[in-house]
């Protein structure tokens, strides 16, 4: 999934800034808690609400909305996208849950209750993750940039770039709001950055490499991909692309040796 974007085709102004002189900071996690996962979905979204965990998978003729229970691991509801679908990251707001696709050009909105389709809203880029603030939908497609979206529309609010003290941060992928902040897997690389919605400044990057190395020791497993974060609780999960599990981790500063 490379992507090469001229920011000469954003219509919409980008937040402009300088380079931050503080290297963000390192964080580490403790597993609270592991949970079944199906080895066959091909992760690439993930959402919490009220109890239920919502699940995007892709690929080409594999391509679903799941509802899946967390202490099993067992798809519950799914709906199956048309063969020529590849599905990506998903997102929960108010009674809807939104997918998007990577090449088709296509926002999908399903009704949360039955997973009836709403609707479909055309969108000129490749989609990667989605999350939302309350107000906006945001939307990556696999460069640097995040876009604001009405949800009712799907126009473009505004966009902003995600840098670090080192410039622009590539490949954003999967997303999901907490707190405040964004969280975003990084497409092949074993760590979440953890970035100001205000001026795409990266605060903190979260280092899950040891997770990330235990999940190869299974040899379909992919790439890390899949936050989600549980408000009422707050409990944050992972997982990743046909992983057999998805993890509930703990923050931690990282020690350093």
């Amino acid at each position: 999934m490379l992507l090469f974007l001229s920011l000469s085709l954003v219509s919409i102004p980008i937040t402009s800034h300088s380079l931050p002189s503080e290297i963000p900071r390192l964080l580490d996690y403790e597993v609270v808690r592991e949970f079944p996962h199906d080895p066959e979905a091909y992760t690439q979204g993930l959402a919490y609400d009220r109890g239920t965990v919502y699940e995007g998978t892709g690929l080409y003729g594999k391509s679903s909305l799941r509802q899946i229970d967390l202490s099993t691991g067992r798809v519950e509801r799914r709906y199956k996208h048309e063969k020529e679908i590849f599905g990506e990251g998903i997102t929960v707001f108010h009674d809807r849950i939104y997918q998007l696709t990577w090449q088709n050009n296509l926002i999908f909105a399903f009704r949360k209750d039955d997973f009836s389709l709403h609707r479909t809203w055309p969108f000129d880029k490749e989609g990667w993750g989605v999350t939302h603030d309350g107000e906006h939908l945001i939307v990556s497609d696999g460069s640097s940039l995040l876009y604001f979206l009405e949800p009712t529309t799907m126009e473009e609010n505004h966009v902003i770039e995600v840098y670090d003290h080192t410039g622009p941060v590539q490949m954003l992928n999967e997303l999901e709001f907490v707190k405040g902040r964004i969280y975003a897997n990084i497409y092949r690389q074993d760590r979440i950055a953890i970035i100001n919605p205000e001026d795409g400044a990266v605060t903190a990057y979260l280092d899950l490499s040891r997770l990330v190395t235990q999940m190869r020791n299974y040899k379909k497993t992919g790439v890390l991909n899949g936050v989600m974060h549980d408000p009422d609780n707050d409990r944050l999960f992972v997982t990743g692309k046909l992983w057999p599990s998805i993890f509930e981790i703990k923050i931690v500063p990282l020690v350093s040796n």
